[in-house]
């Protein structure tokens, strides 16, 4: 595929994973990687199955890998569930085999079960934790403990790039989702811990939150319609630019961050601050003190941690 851009966002001669790249934002992050440079392992789980006429089609992930090398491009198709930890494993090494490296993992894979939390399953939870979250670590897992290894072996940092997907949801709250939001936000605590201890090596671990209309949010997105010309505000090819950019060169020096993307724009969010501290008087606190303290602070000091003005972000 033709390059874009100058050689600081190139990936001419990178590999790079994708995991739920079979539709989607997957799809179009793998499209973008390809475009750089990229040789793109496509995963998404799922087989070939049969079309609306009864014909075989090929897998979500080997339709994308086959729209990549149509275009010139260079990329394999792997179908495995990446919340399988050996299942992960044969993801990375698929990469390793057959293009002789890795340099890109873009954890994206993921589900939907959403309920309010006094009628949630234990399946309901467990399932989108378990993609999501455990799909996230098993991934990082073997691709960290590659770039230790390369790293030790050639004695400096190797091109490592990470980039994760967590979801406004783990900050601005979202009460009919708490599996999901409990999933994004512990990716965003992954994130940052996988940030500190692989900036060594030279790798890079940070997270997006991508709103984006996909088949996964169609039901999430009711009664925002796309307009009837220009690109939708809520298409994906509005993430995958951000994606690219972060698995470049260009992005070496940005690391354990946190954006928010959508309708032509980006925001870097900001850590948390300390809003107020209190002092025992003496060795610790009394509940009584702590009445005395936080109650009329908690008087002048509506709302909660939740920063519900995430969703207002948007272009202009």
């Amino acid at each position: 595929m033709a390059l874009e851009g100058s050689s600081t966002v190139s990936l001419e001669g990178r590999t790079a994973v994708v995991t739920g790249a079979g539709r989607g934002l997957g799809r179009v992050e793998a499209l973008q990687l390809a475009r750089a440079g990229a040789r793109v392992v496509v995963n998404d789980y799922g087989q070939p199955g049969r079309g609306g006429d009864g014909e075989p089609s090929a897998a979500p992930a080997e339709q994308v890998a086959e729209e990549i090398r149509a275009a010139g491009g260079e990329a394999v198709a792997h179908h495995g569930d990446v919340s399988d930890f050996a299942q992960a494993q044969a993801l990375v090494r698929l990469a390793l085999e057959t293009y002789g490296s890795l340099d890109v993992l873009v954890n994206n894979a993921g589900i939907l079960r959403d309920r309010m939390v006094f009628s949630m399953s234990e399946e309901e939870w467990d399932s989108v934790i378990k993609v999501h979250l455990r799909g996230h670590f098993n991934t990082i897992r073997f691709a960290a403990a590659h770039w230790r290894e390369e790293s030790k072996r050639t004695g400096g940092p190797v091109h490592g790039r990470i980039v994760n997907t967590s979801s406004e949801a783990f900050v601005a709250g979202s009460p009919g989702q708490p599996n999901y939001a409990a999933a994004k936000g512990g990716i965003v605590g992954l994130t940052t811990s996988c940030a500190g201890a692989l900036g060594k090596y030279g790798v890079t671990v940070n997270a997006i939150c991508p709103r984006a209309r996909t088949r996964m949010t169609e039901d999430v997105f009711q009664g925002f319609e796309a307009p009837p010309e220009g690109l939708d505000p809520l298409a994906p090819e509005h993430v995958a630019p951000l994606v690219g950019y972060l698995a470049s060169p260009a992005a070496a020096k940005v690391n354990g961050q946190v954006f928010v993307v959508h309708g032509g724009m980006v925001a870097v969010l900001e850590r948390p601050a300390v809003a107020a501290q209190f002092a025992s008087e003496g060795e610790t606190f009394s509940v009584e003190e702590l009445d005395a303290g936080l109650t009329p602070w908690f008087a002048e000091h509506s709302g909660n941690f939740a920063a519900t003005e995430i969703l207002a972000l948007k272009k202009g």
